[in-house]
């Protein structure tokens, strides 16, 4: 048999790459002589850039030193080259919320390093960018970001404003002379939300809590982004805008980025399609698998691109109520001992998966 395995990550247990692995190591140990194709996935979000590096021949990463974090101290940035000369950067990577660790900063967290290792990207050669966003800190509308490549946000006396969300509030011009061109390939954006920027399902509303936005700090950072729309231009409504803070608004507004499902994207990156062809079973799964399951994200668009290709579908999750999902919860009769032991769970699961398969050569 032929065995694909497409996980996404089970969310603060184990990455997608050592559930893949870990399901492997299960299924193998019931059945060794079958074909194992591991494919890690992501959704735009944090993991891509390494799911790509797995999955795509050629790829080079590159580091980007002393990128601003979301607090301003320096961090490592990171792009990803891919043979086309497509470069992909990960938000998460300088710009993501645990890098603040228990100490948000919802009114001044910024892009800024994420618009700093794009500029690396470009300054190396790169013809075409794609942005997973997915994780980020900041509510700013990637004004950071766009500021690392020459936007300038000023207030009623011209002065730059400093990063973050809440100085939006005082914008009174927004300067884009300096602002260097896209790449001539285009820009690219994975988002697995479909959030406008502004309104109750916008990014502030929505999203800013999640940061560590009270009430008071959302209705800032709304007033700001709201501003930020009028004088920037291009779509606040439309579907995505609100992804990363707003990023995906300005990077759309700015350099005509274009907004596009993470999982579908990411999916064509690696290839799923190829790697289903021929195969005689694909196995995905998430740490918890409910009806937002199907809508955008990972798993969703495994199963449907295995049912168009006639593929044989196994679902295995964290925890679940859908009866389709073997859970690790189940396996282990503990939900402590299925979060803590994710890894032990997942090769337990891989077993019963391959015990389950049909009869042949093991």
């Amino acid at each position: 048999m032929r065995i694909v395995l497409a996980p996404d990550s089970f969310k603060g247990t184990a990455t997608a790459a050592e559930a893949a692995r870990a399901l492997a190591d299960g299924w193998r140990s019931v059945r060794p002589a079958d074909q194992l194709l591991p494919l890690p996935m992501a959704d735009g979000g944090e993991g891509t850039l390494d799911a790509v590096a797995a999955a795509r021949p050629g790829a080079t990463a590159h580091e980007v030193p002393g990128c601003a974090g979301p607090d301003g101290r320096p961090v490592p940035g990171r792009y990803l080259r891919l043979p086309d000369g497509t470069a992909l950067v990960e938000l998460a990577t300088a710009s993501g919320l645990p890098l603040l660790g228990d100490r948000p900063a919802p009114l001044t967290a910024t892009t800024r390093g994420t618009g700093e290792a794009i500029a690396a990207a470009l300054d190396a050669g790169a013809t075409a960018l794609t942005v997973a966003l997915g994780g980020s800190a900041s509510t700013d509308g990637g004004a950071g970001l766009l500021s690392a490549l020459g936007l300038r946000a000023l207030d009623r006396s011209g002065t730059p404003l400093p990063d973050g969300g809440g100085a939006l509030a005082a914008l009174a011009r927004v300067d884009l002379d300096r602002l260097r061109p896209a790449p001539p390939g285009g820009v690219r954006l994975l988002t697995d939300v479909t959030n406008p920027l502004l309104g109750p399902n916008g990014a502030a509303a929505v999203y800013g809590p999640q940061k560590g936005a009270g009430p008071a700090e959302a209705a800032l950072l709304e007033l700001g982004l709201g501003r930020y729309a009028r004088l920037l231009g291009g779509d606040p409504g439309q579907p995505g805008a609100g992804a990363a803070g707003g990023t995906a608004f300005g990077l759309a507004a700015a350099w005509g980025a274009r907004i596009t499902p993470g999982a579908a994207a990411v999916a064509d990156l690696l290839g799923l399609d190829t790697a289903l062809a021929g195969a005689d079973l694909v196995i995905t799964g998430e740490g918890r698998f409910d009806a937002t399951s199907l809508q955008g994200k990972v798993v969703g668009e495994v199963l449907g691109r295995a049912a168009r290709a006639g593929v044989p579908a196994r679902l295995v999750a964290g925890d679940s109520t859908d009866v389709r999902a073997l859970t690790l919860v189940a396996l282990a009769g503990d939900p402590d001992d299925a979060r803590h032991r994710a890894l032990h769970w997942l090769t337990r699961a891989g077993a019963r998966l391959a015990r389950a398969a049909a009869p042949g050569p093991a």
